[in-house]
């Protein structure tokens, strides 16, 4: 399946104008975070469950990306669970196809001495959108326009702002890996077929994943994402530590302020980091900010009181704490991606990390659940029972989720600070090998651009990058053509047409 998706991406990408990926953006373009959703606490956290009489919860999320271009599949349209369902896939796609594209537009943009602080402004400016547009949805739920509720309403508005942001996207962005200047050049390649892309991408997604250090790096993301998707029952827990629901958000939204200013924060240290210890800077700024997850969990969740009187602490714990753990994205596992993949690849390396990291962390919010309820002894609250017991109930199993939650965020943090280790070993010889294939495709690219036929002249070489050359047709008139004859022309077009097939 994730082939299938490369595939979609590698078409949309090639086929394009020289802004190709800025294209991509425009047509599915939307909000890359999901808007918080507020709902009472489920009786068991391992059974969540919204009632059927509310919409806003049935359709939370954003809409899909594909609304603005069909407005029946919006959710401002749905009216059951199931049209739901097929609407969060559709914007499933929609993200798919935006995410890498972003990450890999913003790792051509910059270098290796500001790539961590481009990475966190793209952190911070997400987070702090999520955070406006929540608000904002909550604000507009209780208004009626025109007989339409409030809550289908903000879902036309995000459509509309989806429209408005890919125009202005595909007006005034421009890829900078594929500028106007490289038009004649790319003109020369012919398209390739679908089949002939599915093979071209298998082989490079072949490629990337024997790359030592993005299997580290993906391993760490499986278990450094762990936490961050256990996370989501904060809310139910703050609730159940006696707090009140607009207490709660604003205690969560200081912890997203908190990792927006972080991520800003860990990019900018991971560049000058990188500067002074090229090969080992940016993994020591993830380990201290995954190891320091370990003790500020373990404050937050297990020495501060379950109680509401002590909201300052837990207001002030929980930014700290979205501050400290937010730095390994930015400053580490974005910027080392760009540096150990050619640049042609890096749309893949972000797509293909998503899809590892996201499938296996899903599994967190389930096993949270289950520790708290079969592990640390949550009860739901007796039938019939007295306010004070309910409140006592309550306190219990807020220590009980506390305890699962920490569990599931200072084992994985602890693997993640071990995993990111084998980093010092693998990332400064794959950095230096992208480095020569980069310069041999850069001097494969001159030969290519000096050997570029007149208006007289054409030449036209077809090459299969799936292992092995299988045809090569060279159609030229005489005169003074491309001159192949040369033995080290040959030999260097060789080596560096099959340099990426066999790593």
């Amino acid at each position: 399946m994730s082939h299938c998706c490369l595939v979609c991406i590698k078409r949309l990408v090639r086929l394009c104008t020289p802004t190709r990926r800025v294209w991509v953006l425009s047509l599915s373009s939307g909000p890359l975070f999901s808007p918080p959703v507020t709902q009472s606490p489920p009786t068991s956290p391992s059974a969540t469950t919204a009632p059927t009489s509310s919409p806003p919860v049935l359709s939370s999320g954003p809409p899909p990306l594909f609304s603005s271009l069909s407005p029946p599949l919006s959710p401002s349209h749905l009216s059951s669970v199931k049209q739901v369902a097929i609407s969060r896939a559709l914007n499933g796609i929609g993200l798919a196809l935006v995410s890498p594209a972003i990450q890999s537009l913003v790792a051509d943009s910059t270098d290796d001495n500001n790539r961590g602080t481009a990475f966190g402004w793209l952190q911070l400016t997400g987070n702090l959108g999520s955070i406006i547009g929540g608000l904002l949805s909550v604000l507009i739920a209780p208004i009626t326009f025109m007989g339409i509720p409030g809550w289908r309403i903000s879902f036309h508005i995000v459509a509309i702002i989806s429209i408005m942001v890919g125009v202005l996207v595909q007006l005034f962005a421009n890829d900078p890996r594929f500028s106007d200047s490289n038009a004649k050049d790319r003109d020369l390649v012919k398209s390739k077929s679908f089949w002939l892309e599915v093979k071209d991408v298998v082989q490079e997604a072949k490629s990337v994943i024997k790359i030592p250090s993005f299997q580290i790096i993906v391993a760490q993301g499986v278990t450094g994402s762990f936490p961050w998707s256990a996370l989501s029952f904060s809310a139910m827990w703050l609730e159940l530590s006696g707090f009140s629901h607009e207490k709660t958000a604003f205690l969560v939204a200081l912890f997203v302020i908190g990792s927006s200013f972080g991520g800003l924060f860990g990019g900018k240290m991971g560049d000058i980091l990188s500067t002074r210890l090229p090969n080992s800077g940016r993994i020591i700024l993830a380990q201290t900010s995954s190891a320091s997850a370990i003790p500020l969990a373990a404050i937050l969740l297990l020495a501060l009181p379950n109680d509401p009187s002590s909201g300052a602490a837990h207001g002030l714990v929980l930014f700290i704490v979205g501050f400290c753990i937010s730095w390994n994205a930015p400053a580490t596992n974005n910027p080392i991606f760009a540096e150990i993949v050619p640049e042609k690849s890096r749309t893949s390396v972000y797509a293909m990390d998503r899809s590892f990291e996201s499938i296996l962390s899903s599994f967190a919010p389930p096993i949270v659940g289950i520790l708290a309820q079969y592990v640390y002894g949550y009860k739901p609250v007796p039938t019939g029972s007295s306010e004070s017991e309910e409140i006592a109930t309550d306190r219990g199993n807020a220590a009980s989720l506390a305890k699962a939650l920490y569990t599931a965020i200072g084992v994985p943090m602890a693997l993640c600070c071990l995993i990111y280790s084998f980093l010092y070993y693998t990332y400064p010889r794959d950095k230096e090998r992208a480095k020569m294939e980069a310069l041999i495709e850069s001097e494969m690219q001159q030969i290519e651009l000096d050997n570029s036929p007149t208006d007289e002249e054409f030449s036209q070489v077809r090459f299969s990058e799936s292992g092995e050359r299988f045809g090569q047709e060279l159609d030229y008139e005489l005169g003074n053509g491309v001159d192949l004859e040369d033995d080290e022309k040959i030999l260097l077009y060789h080596q560096l047409t099959f340099s990426n097939s066999g790593k």
